[in-house]
Order: structure tokens, then C-alpha cells, then sequence
């Protein structure tokens, strides 16, 4: 008799009443509260922590369309040169990654030339120290009216962070 006193206090002790308003009531033991809490507990870490570590690294680089224009000389999407490039949008780039265009650069004066690129107005100013335009033009002279393909290169740098969103212009211009 004695066992089973003891086994109904301990049974009483370990049960709560749980009464949802209603007609109905639960017995839960604490056995369950504690399961179901560890188990929120470890959800709850669980994405905090993949949201840690998915924010810690390098984050990825959106770019913005940037302008592009050319002083002398056309730059084309198409290698007719009917399709005048105005900007471009260099897309998703992730740290330590580039992005390549293609544009065809038409010499539009009446004498031989070669060209020059330069870079402007870089938004954030932070971000011409982490990214680096290169084309692939081979320095020769350009004669009138001749076209040639050319590869433009934005590199991003692997160090790169607080960055999501940039732009710049890129001029390309005549020479001799």
C-alpha cells in the first residue's frame, strides 16, 4: 500500500494538466515538456547557426547596370554594329570570380586610332578596391571604320565584403 501511495504522488508529481479552454484536458508528463523544449532548442539553433555561418562568409556581389560609352569610337553588342551597347549589367559575381562581356568597338572618325579604357564614378567608392576591369584589346591601331571584337573583364576581389550593389562608368576613348 505504501508502493502505491508513493507511485501516485510520484506519478502526480510528474503529470501537468494542461486545459486548452475546452472540454478536454491532457496530461503530459515532464519527461514530454523537456523532449519538446531540447527539441525547439535545437531547431532554433540550428537555423540561427546556418544563418551565422551563411553571413559570415564572403557575401555574393550584385552589379548594377553601369554606363558605357565611347568617345571616337561605337561600342555594339552585335559584330555588325547595328545594336550601340549603352551600359552593362555584369550580373551575380561571387567573391574571387569575374564576369565577361562582349562588345564589338567600331573606330567612328575618319583617321587611324588606338584606344584607351578608363573607369568613373564607382558607388560605392569602396568598390574600385575590390573589383578590376581588364579588356582584352591588343593595342594595335584602329584604321576608319574598322571594328573589332573585344572581351571586357570585371574581376572581384576575394576579400570582398559589405558590398551587394555597385556601379561605374566605363569610357572608351581614342588616342593618336
Amino acid at each position: 500500500m505504501l508502493w502505491k501511495n508513493l507511485r501516485e504522488v510520484s506519478n502526480k508529481i510528474n503529470e501537468r494538466i494542461v486545459n486548452a479552454k475546452g472540454p478536454f484536458a491532457i496530461k503530459i508528463s515532464n519527461r514530454v515538456y523537456r523532449r519538446a523544449y531540447l527539441v525547439t532548442l535545437c531547431i532554433i539553433l540550428v537555423v540561427n547557426l546556418g544563418s551565422l555561418i551563411r553571413n559570415s562568409g564572403p557575401s555574393g556581389t550584385v552589379a548594377n547596370a553601369n554606363s558605357m560609352r565611347g568617345v571616337g569610337v561605337g561600342i555594339y553588342w552585335d559584330q555588325g554594329c547595328t545594336n550601340r551597347t549603352l551600359s552593362v549589367n555584369w550580373g551575380l559575381i561571387e567573391p574571387g570570380l569575374n564576369s565577361t562581356v562582349m562588345v564589338y568597338v567600331r573606330n567612328e572618325g575618319d583617321s587611324a586610332v588606338s584606344l584607351v579604357m578608363a573607369t568613373s564614378n564607382w558607388t560605392p567608392s569602396a568598390a574600385s578596391g575590390y573589383m578590376t576591369l581588364i579588356w582584352s584589346y591588343p593595342g594595335r591601331i584602329l584604321s576608319a571604320d574598322e571594328a573589332i571584337p573585344m572581351e571586357l573583364i570585371l574581376n572581384v576581389s576575394p576579400t570582398i565584403s559589405g558590398i551587394t550593389d555597385f556601379s561605374f562608368d566605363t569610357i572608351i576613348t581614342t588616342t593618336g
